[in-house]
């Protein structure tokens, strides 16, 4: 792959941004990252994705690819020769992309919800749904993972990285209200699964600390909430 042919527009804090970071690290790509401010939009963003307007976009070759499972998907795709994303058999590739969607469609409302949460009669309200989403989705990781460590088996899939992006912006959360999404009592296999996640080598290097996603937190929730209430 020559230099520069890969290039992926993103910001660090984002969580739909890790997605292909995470992808392209499973199948050991290259690649140009550009950083974008989320308070501005750069001209090759308008001009990649004029759209949509939004990060992330893969860059190919000079051909812009959106959305971020759409960009997840083309990059297990192009890159077949590498550990493989998707699971090969179809229906439980099937039911990989249901509960792909399931995640961005019904489980990240609530959790951009809770995120912009004021007040603790709010914060407790938006909680609820949260973790009656994860209790179900602890179900789903039984099912999927068939007793391995990750909803693709014993390797980071599809499902992992649509639902392991979150994790960050979870601890953030939990730090700021003072409240415990990953209960290990309530969601064991979803708890443990979220260390191995954060622990392979295609994640750790792209999953933001804590404190330093807290930090960038603090910035960026007013845009968040004027988003959120728009």
């Amino acid at each position: 792959m020559a230099e520069n042919d890969v290039k992926l527009l993103g910001s660090w804090p984002s969580t739909f941004v890790m997605r292909p970071r995470i992808a392209l690290n499973i199948k050991s790509v290259d690649y140009d990252f550009l950083e974008e401010q989320i308070a501005s939009k750069g001209e090759l963003l308008l001009k990649s994705n004029p759209v949509y307007k939004k990060i992330p976009v893969l860059i190919h070759y000079g051909k812009p690819i959106c959305e971020s499972l759409i960009i997840v998907q083309y990059i297990d795709e192009y890159w077949s020769s590498g550990p493989s994303i998707f699971p090969s058999d179809p229906c439980d590739r099937a039911i990989a992309r249901f509960w792909a969607c399931y995640i961005d469609d019904k489980w990240f409302p609530l959790l951009r919800r809770l995120v912009v949460a004021q007040g603790d009669d709010a914060i407790k309200a938006a909680l609820y749904p949260v973790v009656e989403g994860l209790v179900l989705l602890e179900d789903a990781f039984k099912n999927c993972s068939k007793g391995n460590k990750f909803f693709g088996g014993d390797k980071i899939g599809y499902v992992d990285i649509a639902l392991g992006c979150f994790l960050g912006w979870m601890s953030v959360t939990e730090k700021m209200n003072n409240i415990k999404l990953l209960d290990e009592a309530k969601i064991p296999r979803l708890y443990k699964w979220a260390g191995d996640f954060c622990a392979d080598s295609a994640v750790k290097d792209v999953m933001p600390e804590t404190d330093k996603l807290a930090e960038a937190a603090k910035a960026l929730l007013p845009k968040i909430r004027a988003d959120a209430s728009s």
